[in-house]
């Protein structure tokens, strides 16, 4: 009882001085007397190192402590791989992305596709796509802590979510990208701590670290380098790398919660060092999960908490095993959970105010009567949007929790939305021929394509398998004697089964982890197409927006030629990628008389082509 008392007010200390830090840093740091000041974290009032932290949180996301170690328990290391293309994401965002629109001095990096398109359609569908989806994925975000917090300490959702989300709208009222970032800093230190103390104490009951690796491979949860091109696997290391690859370029290169965190530096030369900083830090943070998911795995290989009731879902062995061994320590579980809340609460907040930036901009500074407002009100404008997409988050986690599989729903939404936004990222850059028609086209193609997939998913059987667990091997001593023993049919199955048989194979052939569903017979290519994993969603979803981007524009402009772009929102490389294409000298028009050195064309009256040999010109309207 005593322990249950401590880890409740260490959960509450720690929830308190997380808003003490941001109400400090709000009457601490710099006024926010812009809305720049307010979405851009005042250029420079953030130190590298938070920046860093708030980046690999930003993607990583509560699931870094939850979902990673229970992936590896029941499934072993396949998603692990997905390290490979986040890490190739990086330099490709830096050189390839972050060039073009840096020093553009826009607020919304969806203002760049209305400058190079100059349509606002384009730039709607794609902030449009990028509010949807981040508003259903912050309900997952919401609501994931609260699964833990309600196993342990029996909290209702009702309550959990309500507290998570007015939270989050009084620290987006409060501190804006600021605060956001620091409370990222803070919350990831505290996850690796966390992480370090369950790793280094696992080392001690599982028998050393060579154990530990030697278990996991014997039981087949380190499955690295699957070469399988079986595209219907649900991750290979193909699919791994190259499905990751393609999302990590559409959230870290056309994301505005990212992108944003980029334009709160004060130099390109500081964003170039933060991305190559961060991918250490990434590798570091992705791999402690696991690293802690191996720990787990090596303490209950022979007895899986699961099958013996004591756990209902999967994503709950972490707390239950903090839980389990770490009884002895009063107040580490509400050091965890609060952990946990406090890191819901930070990417919430930080999201919600890129969420609502992106809104502000692209749909409600649109209307008539908030044109040509003062910058202090239009910074209230964005708070109060910030406002109202908390309370719709809100009621998206609760209706999370009523649904068992709002949460696959969403994470196919997030595969299959990235597509659409990179590949219109894509062809603004890198196709200097395209037009607005084509890119809206090929948006909208990706959209439905990927739609078409994901519900033709729902149509096919899947083959959903986990890796084999045991509790053959369970004792009087497996769990701690503080833990309740778990009153359901699998453990009275156990009981009576410990009792009166002495083969245990017998009731682990009695209670099977994997449920049992027949193979997916491809009978059409619709059939092949919709068993394919959701880790290629975002490369298909990419390549038809190229595609059918660049063979509308190309038909669109048969008819009528389209005005061409602004060279300097093309990249460098693309630029010289045509030249070399053309076989043609770089021209461009200049208002200046003509000089005797050359003999322009009678036609011309007032202006000059001028073709010029030593280096790329730029077309001057």
């Amino acid at each position: 009882m005593n322990s249950i008392i401590i880890d409740y007010a260490v959960f509450l200390l720690l929830i308190g001085a997380s808003i003490g830090v941001v109400i400090y840093s709000k009457i601490s740091g710099p006024k926010e007397k812009t809305k720049a000041d307010y979405v851009f974290a005042s250029k420079g009032s953030v130190s590298m190192g938070a920046m860093l932290l708030s980046i690999a949180r930003g993607f990583l996301g509560v699931k870094v402590f939850l979902g990673y170690p229970s992936e590896l328990f029941y499934r072993g290391s396949g998603m692990w791989e997905t390290l490979y293309g986040m890490v190739l994401a990086f330099p490709l965002v830096l050189y390839f992305f972050l060039p073009v629109y840096f020093n553009l001095g826009i607020t919304s990096v969806y203002q760049y596709l209305d400058m190079r398109f100059k349509s606002r359609l384009v730039r709607r569908l794609a902030c449009g796509t990028y509010v949807i989806r981040s508003l259903l994925n912050l309900g997952v975000t919401v609501f994931t802590p609260c699964v833990a917090l309600k196993t342990v300490m029996g909290l209702p959702y009702w309550f959990t979510i309500s507290s998570i989300s007015l939270i989050a709208i009084i620290f987006t009222l409060l501190g804006g990208l600021r605060s956001a970032i620091i409370a990222d800093a803070v919350q990831s230190l505290v996850m690796i701590g966390c992480s370090v103390i369950i790793i280094l104490h696992g080392f001690f009951i599982a028998k050393g670290p060579i154990n530990i690796f030697e278990v996991n491979r014997d039981r087949d949860r380190l499955d690295f380098f699957n070469l399988d091109m079986d595209p219907s696997l649900r991750v290979t290391t193909v699919s791994a790398t190259l499905g990751q690859l393609f999302m990590s370029l559409s959230m870290f290169g056309c994301q505005q919660n990212f992108v944003q965190r980029y334009f709160s530096m004060e130099s390109m030369k500081q964003v170039e060092k933060a991305l190559w900083l961060t991918i250490p830090l990434m590798v570091v943070l992705f791999s402690l999960s696991w690293i802690v998911g191996m720990v787990i795995f090596t303490v209950y290989a022979d007895c899986d908490p699961r099958m013996l009731g004591y756990i209902t879902e999967i994503d709950e062995i972490v707390a239950f095993y903090v839980r389990d061994k770490f009884y002895f320590v009063p107040g580490f579980m509400g050091l965890v959970l609060a952990s946990l809340f406090n890191s819901g609460l930070s990417i919430f907040v930080s999201n919600l105010n890129s969420v609502s930036t992106v809104a502000w901009e692209d749909f409600v500074s649109q209307i008539p009567i908030f044109k040509r407002i003062s910058e202090t009100k239009q910074l209230w404008c964005i708070k109060a949007i910030s406002c109202i997409c908390g309370l719709c988050v809100m009621g998206i986690a609760f209706l999370v929790a009523q649904s068992s599989g709002v949460i696959d729903a969403s994470q196919l939404m997030t595969s299959a939305t990235s597509g659409p936004l990179l590949g219109v990222f894509i062809l603004a850059m890198f196709f200097p021929s395209t037009n607005w028609k084509g890119a809206a086209t090929g948006m909208i193609a990706s959209h439905l394509t990927t739609l078409l997939i994901v519900c033709g998913a729902f149509t096919i059987p899947k083959n959903v398998v986990y890796k084999p667990t045991h509790i053959d091997g369970c004792t009087n001593m497996t769990f701690s004697s503080h833990i309740e023993p778990a009153f359901s049919e699998q453990y009275q199955l156990y009981k009576m089964s410990f009792r009166n048989i002495t083969d245990m194979d017998f009731v682990s052939s009695t209670l099977q982890t994997e449920p049992v569903v027949e193979p997916a017979f491809h009978e059409n290519i619709l059939s092949s197409l919709y068993s394919v994993t959701y880790m290629y969603y975002s490369l298909i979803g990419t390549f038809v927006t190229v595609f059918v981007g660049v063979v509308v524009s190309y038909v669109t402009d048969l008819w009528g030629k389209e005005e061409r772009s602004n060279d300097d929102l093309l990249h460098p490389i693309c630029l010289k990628l045509r030249d070399l294409w053309s076989g043609q000298k770089q021209c461009y028009i200049t208002d200046t008389k003509p000089n005797v050195q050359s003999s322009p064309p009678a036609s011309n009256e007032g202006t000059k082509n001028i073709c010029d040999t030593t280096k790329n010109s730029q077309s001057i309207p």
